[in-house]
């Protein structure tokens, strides 16, 4: 029986016990009551607390079963692991129905599971992260067996030149050996985020402004979910627009002015990817403006300040934490960016300063090093677990002084408030 047969069995024998379960428990609930004795919870509530003992077990069962099958290689057959959390879901019901009776607090028991349920939820992500860190970290302790750590941090040259037949062991004598510098690739993605966010943060923030101070009801009604629509756009939407519009008109500009630039330069994606990040920025922003007390508006205009004034020396100043945690959470956002940088930007690790030259960012040399025809044991493809790593660690970073920035801003209000 194949896996989506297996699967679907499982779901529908679950769905039917389920059903077998609730009737069952609102019945003999609905017995209980009628018979003249108090119960603590509501018939439906136990009802609800014998599909929770059905199906909450099986579903147990069944998933540390298939990850044991598909993480761990053990040998379990499908149809055991089936007629196991079968098995179990009987039992549970019966457990269940077993206790339905007066005595039992059914809703104090059901909080219970759903506490359990949302704290398992918010443990996914935590998860989640160290299962990223532990699948990167094997593969670059392999990359850095072959090549020389301080090298890769340090160098400035990134050819991977000869890896591949190196990692065949057909090396040819005299020939240029694998480079593996990433400062111009982290030069590149530094730059490129710079001025994207050169672009969104003074148009987000001054958008953000305007909604939350300015804009009647209305415009705002109107203009923030427009506003908020460019984050929805794909990736690869930017892409061409960098490529083919924002690209040649930095050529022309730059031609006028006397300078050389390149139709895949630094500053096409900058600008277009600033464009994608302004909803990003606003919106956190509006938000943390908005949560400004208005006492501290009303404090400031009672003290005969102007409403610019009130907003460049007690808003912006009281909501800077947040500001700068959601400009923060933008620069993540520009520094994992792939799509619009190999549209418009290049490949090329280009080490310079020039915003008019090419370049290329870390994340495109992973896709690049990832997606090729090289062996996987190869330099040039574990160098793509290296450069992930490193820039998870920068990432991880920006996103720990946002949290912390929150924090400061949420303790800042708490004592205003007093």
């Amino acid at each position: 029986m194949q896996t989506n047969q297996l699967l679907a069995l499982f779901c529908g024998t679950l769905l039917v016990l389920g059903l077998i379960a609730f009737f069952l428990g609102r019945a003999k609930a609905a017995k209980v009551r009628a018979a003249g004795m108090s119960m603590y919870a509501q018939p439906d509530q136990y009802a609800w607390f014998s599909v929770l003992t059905t199906a909450g077990p099986a579903i147990v069962v069944g998933a540390v079963g298939a990850f044991a099958m598909l993480l761990l290689g053990a040998a379990i057959p499908p149809l055991y692991l089936l007629a196991a959390s079968m098995v179990v879901a009987c039992a549970g019901l019966a457990a269940g129905i077993g206790l339905v009776r007066p005595d039992f607090h059914a809703r104090k028991a059901i909080e219970r599971v759903i506490r359990f349920i949302l704290a398992g939820a918010a443990l996914i992500s935590i998860f989640t992260t160290f299962g990223i860190l532990i699948s990167i970290v094997g593969e670059a302790i392999r990359f850095f067996q072959m090549q020389s750590f301080w090298d890769f941090i340090t160098g400035t040259t990134w050819n991977p030149g000869a890896s591949f037949l190196e990692a065949a062991g057909r090396a040819e004598e005299g020939g240029s050996a694998a480079q593996f510098g990433s400062v111009p690739l982290f030069a590149g993605t530094f730059m490129i985020s710079a001025i994207a966010m050169l672009v969104a943060i003074p148009v987000g923030l001054l958008a953000a402004i305007y909604m939350a101070e300015f804009a009647p009801a209305r415009v705002r009604t109107l203009a923030k979910p427009v506003l908020e629509v460019l984050a929805g756009i794909p990736t690869v939407v930017y892409g061409f627009f960098a490529a083919i519009t924002v690209a040649p008109i930095i050529v022309d500009v730059a031609g006028a002015l006397g300078f050389e630039a390149s139709f895949n330069n630094a500053l096409a994606p900058g600008i277009v990817m600033g464009i994608m990040i302004i909803p990003f920025i606003s919106s956190l922003s509006d938000d943390v403006i908005n949560s400004v007390p208005d006492s501290m508006r009303q404090g400031s205009l009672a003290l005969g300040m102007t409403k610019a004034e009130t907003i460049r020396d007690v808003v912006v100043p009281a909501a800077l934490p947040g500001i700068i945690s959601a400009s923060l959470l933008a620069v993540s956002r520009a520094l994992g960016e792939t799509m619009i940088v190999v549209m418009a930007a290049g490949m090329r690790p280009n080490l310079t300063v020039n915003p008019l030259e090419d370049m290329t960012t870390v994340t495109v040399r992973i896709v690049a090093a990832l997606t090729g025809d090289q062996e996987f044991a190869s330099a040039e493809t574990l160098s793509a677990f290296a450069l992930g790593l490193v820039l998870f660690v920068v990432t991880l970073s920006l996103n720990l002084v946002s949290v912390i920035m929150i924090r400061r801003f949420r303790e800042k209000y708490r004592i205003n408030n007093l």
